[in-house]
């Protein structure tokens, strides 16, 4: 007999062998059909696995993470298996769960049309009917690659054989015909599946590399009930209508074009408008902090780029300008500030008394994405950044780094993108010490102190290996798009590392020279990603204080452009931005425009407002709010502006 804690800390006895899947079922009929996998010690496992001495045991359900990636991970078997069933030629790729569902990447000649995914989605459902255990074996990874051989399938070759050198077992799930390489977990059955929708095709390389052959992927989710799923796909259908990519072309703030390239977008009037007026937020409460701004250039020698690293860690990420044989100097454009900075740090000599120095630039900057990576204005190639570098004694860093954590929050509270955000502690990987320079013990230091300072500052972090910059440790600020794709807004790094390669010193006051240690630091981020999660965020109706165009008069007929144009001078002299629709066209069609284009305010003029000196209010969002003086108007929209409020 062994000993079985369950969660809440009860301890039960259980037949040496049973399975997590009979004690789910001696703890009542709900939980046994809910249950989608286990944790055994705390690792996720199979609910077929054995129990074999005394453990913790949690039952997972839909509701856990780790259950909700096993029924989805399963989901995707059963897509393969459809697709095999259909098409036998079809050669299999990878398909794993992902955070809204799941894919998988075929190979096949046969263009998977809407057509075709319904059929794929039929079949689907006859092997969730038919209610397939799920059955984990292992080979000897000879024994497997014959197995994958004998069945055409030559990419799940390639991937065992580059675990075959580890002397490892390849471990495989059966269900029903079908065989599958997996690690797992997944749930018992495919009877579990009880909701589900195929919801897009598109290409995608082999490993992502574009040197690969391009493969089709299908895309999914899966839930356990049909309400959670049709509210799934409606929150897709709403995402759809905010994806930046489609409203922002649509509102005209941005578009791009073939000629200029991938990854470069233009902002219009509308798009210019907003990033200039974030850009002089930013800088203004910048300066406010008591950073000091500095300007430095787009492009440097590749002497720069070796000294700091970059050369050698990020070359393939850079646009270098000519070619080291044959050239005597060549130029690369600048991914990051930082070296830059780093030498008007060195234009004199520093004392302690000299720091902190806190050095802000708004920055353009180049990077050579691959070009199945762009995407709108997330992912640009040439984009612009509220880049910072602070230089400070190894005792000021605590409060520094909290000043920048501040500052961030204080940006992100303002736009209203705080609520959606959450944090990461990127650390090196140190089993790939080619990405990092450093010796181990300075990565240890490094990330100790920044561990300590996250605990201290009770900073809710997730751990994330193998993200840290090639410097330095960093905490990433992490917010998802409309579609739920979690990408880095802002960035806060340590860095102890590259003072010491460019020489950077101060005479400390005990007259000894040391190197201080460096805060990397962004306070809102690349403003085009920004912008385009508050054109996500706010469907295109912008606060006021940030919208294009806020105010839009529209004189009833031609005789009350006179006045209207007198309005918009004295709210231009306030500092608003104000148009007139000076159109012969009716009031109706003028306020449903404007109403489309999603202006905050509409000042109606007629007879009535000019014999009165006021002009008739329309809120966005409100409709009409009544009569006002020109003069309380502008005090109210004064404020508001000021304030930066969100409605």
């Amino acid at each position: 007999m062994i000993n079985v804690t369950l969660k809440g800390g009860v301890v039960k006895e259980f037949e040496n062998g049973t399975t997590a899947m009979d004690v789910a079922k001696s703890l009542g009929a709900g939980l046994f059909k809910a249950a989608c996998s286990c944790k055994i010690d705390g690792k996720v496992a199979d609910l077929r696995t054995p129990l074999e001495s005394d453990c913790e045991l949690e039952i997972l359900t839909f509701d856990d993470p780790d259950g909700k990636w096993a029924l989805r991970h399963t989901a995707s078997h059963v897509l393969a298996q459809a697709v095999k069933r259909l098409y036998p030629e079809a050669k299999l790729a990878i398909g794993p769960a992902i955070d809204n569902g799941f894919y998988y990447d075929f190979d096949i000649d046969v263009p998977f049309t809407p057509e075709i995914l319904e059929k794929i989605e039929a079949e689907m459902s006859k092997i969730v009917k038919e209610a397939l255990p799920l059955e984990k074996y292992e080979l000897d990874p000879e024994e497997a690659i014959k197995l994958m051989e004998a069945k055409g399938e030559t990419y799940k070759v390639e991937l065992i054989k580059e675990h075959s050198d580890k002397g490892e077992k390849i471990s495989f799930y059966k269900q029903g015909e079908f065989d599958e390489l997996c690690a797992g977990p997944h749930i018992p059955d495919t009877g579990r599946i009880k909701a589900f929708k195929l919801t897009s095709c598109t290409g995608a390389y082999w490993r992502g590399d574009s040197k690969n052959k391009m493969l089709q992927r299908i895309y999914g989710t899966a839930f356990t009930k049909k309400s959670e799923l049709d509210a799934h796909l409606e929150a897709i259908e709403e995402a759809k209508k905010r994806d930046h990519n489609k409203l922002g072309r649509e509102l005209e703030i941005f578009t791009t074009s073939d000629l200029i390239g991938q990854g470069l977008p233009i902002l219009l009037p509308n798009g210019a408008r907003i990033i200039q007026t974030l850009q002089r937020f930013v800088e203004d409460e910048e300066q406010r902090r008591g950073w000091l701004l500095t300007k430095t250039p787009y492009m440097a020698k590749s002497d720069l780029y070796k000294l700091s690293g970059h050369w050698d860690h990020y070359q393939d990420g850079m646009f270098v300008l000519g070619d080291e044989e044959k050239d005597d100097e060549v130029f690369a454009l600048r991914p990051m500030t930082c070296p830059f900075q780093y030498q008007a740090y060195l234009n004199r000599a520093r004392s302690y008394r000299d720091l902190p120095l806190r050095y802000n630039e708004t920055s353009t900057l180049f990077r050579n994405e691959a070009s199945g990576e762009m995407h709108g204005l997330i992912r640009v190639r040439q984009f612009t950044i509220s880049e910072g570098h602070l230089m400070c004694t190894p005792e000021q860093l605590e409060d520094e780094f909290k000043g920048c954590l501040e500052l961030a929050i204080y940006m992100l509270k303002t736009l209203g993108l705080y609520e959606d955000v959450s944090y990461r502690f990127s650390q090196w990987d140190p089993d790939d010490r080619a990405k990092y320079i450093g010796t181990a013990e300075q990565w240890d230091e490094a990330q100790g102190v920044m561990k300590k300072i996250l605990d201290h500052l009770e900073i809710p972090y997730k751990i994330g290996i193998g993200e840290a910059a090639f410097y330095g440790p960093k905490l990433d600020i992490q917010i998802k798009n409309v579609h739920g794709k979690e990408d880095t807004l802002i960035t806060i790094q340590i860095d102890q590392m590259l003072a010491e390669k460019f020489g950077m010193e101060y005479v400390a006051a005990d007259g000894t020279k040391k190197n201080p240690y460096i805060i990397h630091r962004t306070s809102i981020g690349c403003y085009e990603r920004t912008l385009a999660l508050l054109i996500e965020k706010y469907a295109g109706a912008f606060p006021l204080w940030l919208a294009p165009e806020q105010i839009r008069l529209l004189p009833i007929a031609d005789r009350h452009q006179e006045y209207a144009n007198s309005v918009r001078k004295k709210l231009e002299a306030m500092g608003m931005r104000v148009t007139v629709d000076e159109r012969s066209e009716k009031i109706g069609y003028k306020i449903r425009e404007a109403q489309l284009q999603k202006i905050p305010y509409m000042l109606l003029v007629g007879d009535k407002e000019i014999e009165d000196g006021t002009v008739s209010v329309r809120k966005r969002g409100e409709g009409d709010i009544g009569a006002m003086s020109v003069a309380d108007f502008a005090a109210k929209a004064v404020e508001d502006i000021a304030d930066k409020k969100i409605w």
